[in-house]
């Protein structure tokens, strides 16, 4: 019999895809399935319980890149106390798990070895096509019993460098699969993906101005917005006032990709599920957003040919995308595109399938 496991994630897309991961093991067998999120707040429930200190920070966890005033907010949020709290909760709780998984990056892996259980680490934020694992990274992730990465590509740079990493299928592929479907009322669809962060709530008014104006302009147009977990609806409120006709949606991410035209994406997993789908993605370039800034480049290179970046500008943006959904041909070759790059689903099946055999030799 298996024993517990514990997830430890830091972001809301690397728990959502621990949250499928977990899923799949519990399928396979009666064990339990807690969540630590190092950045953000509570995201789990039911199956997928939260345990441990959990608060979110104003970066939302987007720090790299020596951005010295965003991690000098967090710090002034209560970062180094949580952090202290969130060690402390680690230490401890080895004693109550047969094993634990990190899914994120290589902060993640390092906090995970302090419980001194067998450990797996699901990496989601680098790629080859993007970034590879730099010496560092590669030392902390090659303690891992096993190592699961995003691409063949990727696992085929760490084994060169003696790292044991494998690639069964990139878990975001098997996001979309949801029970529930939204009922599309229109022949063009466009899913409007503001993301998870705080930032969220002010690109969500950008996005639906340019759909309000888009479906001014070609006919059949109906765009729903879609609301993470994380986030709290009532702010959402005004919008939906001015914005009457354009709806929303709180379910899995992959009850509005299914049949989706089109997808206007400020997110990270969620843009790169929706190329998974086969959906093309459309994402803003916004004047002074350095952080997003170098986010959306590195998305742009992981999509390639399955994202277009249109200004942040209203009128501009609104151009692009009515050219681009009177252009049948460019929306296959970018459905097509994000297929190809993000890879066959499968892998959240795979992947919980060797956590279930490190937890029976751990328990």
């Amino acid at each position: 019999m298996s024993g517990p496991v514990l997830f430890v994630t830091n972001g809301h897309g690397e728990a959502s895809i621990a949250a499928r991961i977990a899923h799949d093991l519990r399928a396979l067998a009666p064990l339990r399935t807690d969540h630590l999120a190092l950045v953000g707040e509570r995201f789990g429930g039911g199956d997928f319980a939260d345990v441990g200190p959990q608060r979110a920070m104003p970066s939302g966890g987007l720090v790299a890149m020596g951005n010295v005033r965003a991690f000098a907010r967090d710090l002034g949020a209560g970062w180094l106390g949580l952090f202290l709290a969130q060690l402390r909760f680690l230490r401890a709780a080895g004693a109550r798990y047969a094993a634990v998984v990190a899914v994120g990056d290589a902060y993640a892996a390092a906090l995970v070895r302090l419980t001194r259980r067998p450990w797996i680490f699901v990496g989601t934020a680098k790629s080859e096509y993007v970034a590879p694992y730099g010496l560092v990274e590669r030392a902390i992730i090659t303690a891992a019993t096993r190592i699961f990465v995003r691409d063949a590509v990727t696992a085929d740079a760490l084994r060169r460098h003696g790292v044991r990493a494998e690639a069964p299928g990139n878990v975001i592929a098997d996001l979309p699969v949801e029970d529930g479907r939204y009922a599309w009322p229109g022949p063009v669809r466009i899913a409007l993906l503001p993301g998870s962060r705080e930032r969220a709530y002010a690109d969500a008014g950008r996005i639906l101005e340019i759909a309000d104006r888009v479906a001014a302009r070609v006919p059949g147009v109906a765009a729903v917005l879609s609301l993470a977990p994380a986030l709290d609806p009532a702010r959402f409120a005004p919008l939906f006032e001015r914005y009457p006709h354009l709806g929303a949606w709180t379910g899995g991410i992959g009850g509005i990709l299914a049949g989706a035209t089109l997808a206007i994406g400020q997110a990270g997993t969620a843009n790169e599920a929706a190329a998974a789908c086969g959906v093309p993605v459309v994402a803003l370039e916004l004047d002074g957003d350095r952080r997003g800034g170098w986010y959306r480049m590195r998305q742009e290179r992981l999509l390639a040919d399955a994202m277009l970046v249109v200004p942040g500008d209203p009128a501009a943006a609104t151009d692009a995308i009515v050219t681009l959904l009177n252009d049948p041909a460019r929306l296959a070759r970018m459905g097509a595109a994000g297929r190809e790059r993000m890879g066959p689903a499968g892998g959240a099946a795979a992947i919980a399938r060797a956590i279930a055999g490190v937890a029976a030799a751990g328990a």
